[in-house]
C-alpha cells in the first residue's frame, strides 16, 4: 500500500492517484493514529498475518489544532484511510461501504443529511455522504467520500463547523495522477 508523501502543504498518493491540500498551520497526527491501531494488533502470528492482509491504515490525519486543545469552535479535520476490500466480503461498489461508514458516524452522534450519492471524477467512481451533529450551540459537519482502488476502500473524511468550511476542504481533494512537482 502506498503511504504517500507530504510536500509543500499537499499530501500526494501516487498509488491511489490522488492529492489533498492540507491547510497551512494544521497539525499532522497520521503516525499517532497508526500507532494506536498497531498497539491493538494480535500477538498470534497466524492471526497477525490475517489481520495485516485486511487491516486498514490511516494515510493522512490532519487537524486545525491539536485534538486535545479545547476551543469553542469545531476542530476541523481531514482523515484519509485505506482498508483492504478483503475485510468486506461481497463489496463490489463504493456505495456499499456506506453501511459501515454510517454505523461509525451514528456511534459518534452524527446523523446522515441525505442518502449517499455517486458521481464520476475522471475514471473514478466516487460516492459521497454528508452528516451532521449538534455540539452544544453549534453544528459539526462531516462529508465522507469513498472510492475503490487497487483492492482497497479509500475513504476521505472532512469535518468542519460549517458547510462552507467542509466544502473548502473537499475542494482540496483531486483525483488523477499524483506525481510530485519538480
Amino acid at each position: 500500500m502506498d503511504r504517500g508523501i507530504i510536500s509543500a502543504g499537499v499530501y500526494r498518493n501516487a498509488g491511489f492517484e490522488f492529492t489533498c491540500k492540507i491547510p497551512a498551520g494544521w497539525v499532522l497526527r497520521t503516525d499517532e493514529m497508526n500507532a494506536r491501531g498497531d498497539e491493538g494488533a494480535k500477538v498470534d502470528s497466524g492471526q497477525a498475518a490475517k489481520d495485516s492482509a485486511t487491516a486498514g491504515r490511516v494515510l493522512l490525519s490532519a487537524f486545525s489544532r491539536p485534538p486535545e486543545a479545547r476551543a469553542e469552535d469545531v476542530n476541523a479535520s481531514i482523515l484519509i484511510a485505506a482498508e483492504s476490500t478483503a475485510a468486506y466480503p461481497g463489496l463490489k461498489e463504493a456505495a456499499q461501504y456506506f453501511g459501515p461508514v454510517t454505523e461509525v458516524a451514528k456511534a459518534q452522534g452524527f446523523e446522515m443529511d441525505d442518502e449517499p450519492y455517486e458521481f464520476a471524477v475522471e475514471t473514478k467512481t466516487v460516492v459521497r455522504g454528508d452528516f451532521q451533529k449538534d455540539v452544544g450551540t453549534r453544528v459539526m459537519r462531516q462529508s465522507t467520500l469513498v472510492v475503490l482502488a487497487r483492492g482497497y476502500v479509500v475513504s476521505f473524511t472532512f469535518i468542519g463547523g460549517t458547510e462552507d468550511e467542509v466544502e473548502a476542504l473537499v475542494q482540496g481533494l483531486n483525483f488523477g495522477a499524483a506525481k510530485p512537482t519538480r
